[in-house]
């Protein structure tokens, strides 16, 4: 594994060249991707890093975002804007998020996991688009470290009992069940904040809409991921209170997805849109976590890959129609089927992903994650199909409003697509389609 980490540090030393790094991204994630696995649970072990399926997945989402992440910011090497900062904050950003995946100890898990926040608060700060981005990053910066905190205690006192905070062979100690209640609920907390879950997601929105392109990308495409990979870690360590909560996740995360979903239909910014749909799909991953089934971990891991490729496209897009119409509004961004013909396709085919349709990944992922939800509890069968159907409303309501309908009278000629744009939303939606075919590479 450390080769792979080295390869991520070695790329600090061609940030001069924009093309290099670039180049330096696709050769990672291809080299990465044909790194297979064998059968074993753990591979490439040495020096406290390791893998398993759920890490080797994420780890390579994490390679391919970042390199969509540099194709789709060429705006920043146009003009300048710092380039160089801007590709070594992206290449430390990619490190962290590598050395998260791939640690193989709770307190290394901690650090990696805190570490991603600051490259991400610079981005929002260095290339963000409204004054409003300093707010934004220090109402995101408490938010986390405010559900952080207590993790950080759980895991000192993990050590502290059982001399040990290695995945696997951590152990909490016998005590009353209200006392593991209250160390369970710190543990998790921020997990269900970095998901984010309903009731304290508002960071989320607020994040994305003052964030550049390339905040927004890798925030929806890799660091929500982060909440549902230490889900995956740290609720084995307490699975009987975990089975004993999982009444409340799976509330809050369908009941939530469902009011979050009607935030959605009244929403006339593009990118707070996709942001709140972020959360309603994390509300249905938070759901198969917490049933403790082999359907809801596999459904999960592939609706976190699907959700990271269809939404991080979607940004892309909206960033496109942004550059042009210097506008997010739904209000003013009307008509873009008229000027922009060829572009439409590509809103049909991701907004299409967003709302879970064949041959998705994302498709495949929901109906692991609703089979382990209704067999977990019949009930459920509601609020799962209310679910469903107004993902499909939010992302047809995305669609129409902005494609159809008169445009703007004050636009004139516009450029429908470059070659790069394309390539980037092609990049987006060919993995997203592709997946499907090899489903057993989430079913870990």
């Amino acid at each position: 594994m450390l080769k792979f980490i080295l390869m991520v540090l070695l790329m600090t030393l061609v940030v001069d060249s924009w093309l290099a790094v670039q180049v330096s991204l696709f050769v990672a994630s291809f080299v990465f991707g044909v790194y297979s696995l064998n059968g074993f649970s753990f591979s490439c072990l040495g020096l406290g890093f390791g893998l398993d399926y759920i890490g080797y997945i994420l780890i390579l989402l994490s390679f391919w975002i970042m390199a969509l992440v540099v194709s789709s910011s060429q705006k920043v090497e146009n003009f300048k804007d710092f380039d160089k900062v801007f590709l070594l904050v992206n290449v430390f950003l990619l490190l962290s998020l590598v050395l998260t995946f791939s640690c193989l100890d709770y307190l290394m898990f901690y650090v990696s996991f805190e570490s991603s926040l600051i490259p991400t608060m610079i981005l929002i700060l260095g290339w963000g688009y409204q004054p409003e981005r300093l707010q934004t990053s220090v109402y995101m910066l408490f938010y986390i470290l405010f559900g952080s905190l207590p993790l950080l205690i759980s895991i000192l006192s993990l050590y502290s009992s059982g001399g040990s905070v290695t995945f696997g062979l951590s152990l909490v100690p016998d005590c009353s069940a209200s006392l593991l209640g209250v160390w369970y609920v710190c543990s998790i907390m921020a997990f269900i904040v970095k998901l984010p879950v309903y009731l304290v997601h508002l960071w989320l929105p607020k994040a994305h809409v003052e964030a550049p392109v390339a905040g927004s990308m890798i925030l929806a495409g890799v660091l929500l991921k982060l909440g549902g990979y230490g889900l995956v870690r740290v609720c084995p360590l307490f699975v009987h209170s975990a089975v004993t909560f999982s009444w409340l996740w799976v509330s809050v995360g369908l009941l939530g997805g469902i009011f979050v979903s009607f935030i959605c239909l009244r929403q006339t910014d593009i990118k707070a849109l996709i942001a709140y749909s972020s959360v309603a799909h994390m509300g249905l991953v938070l759901c198969g976590l917490s049933v403790f089934s082999w359907w809801g971990l596999s459904g999960a891991v592939s609706v976190m890959v699907g959700h990271g490729l269809c939404s991080s496209g979607l940004f892309c897009l909206a960033n496109m129609v942004y550059e042009r119409l210097g506008s997010r509004s739904l209000l003013v961004s009307k008509g873009l089927l008229n000027f922009m013909p060829t572009m439409a396709l590509w809103w049909f085919l991701l907004s299409t992903g967003n709302m879970a349709a064949p041959p998705t990944v994302n498709l495949l992922g929901e109906i692991s994650l609703i089979l382990s939800v209704v067999s977990w509890a019949l009930l459920a069968m509601l609020p799962v199909a209310l679910l469903s159907f107004l993902s499909a409303a939010y992302s047809l309501y995305m669609f129409s409003l902005s494609q159809h309908g008169k445009y703007f009278s004050a636009l004139f000629s516009c450029c429908s697509g470059k070659v790069r744009e394309y390539l980037v939303l092609m990049l987006h939606w060919l993995p997203l389609n592709i997946l499907v075919l090899k489903g057993s590479i989430m079913v870990c």
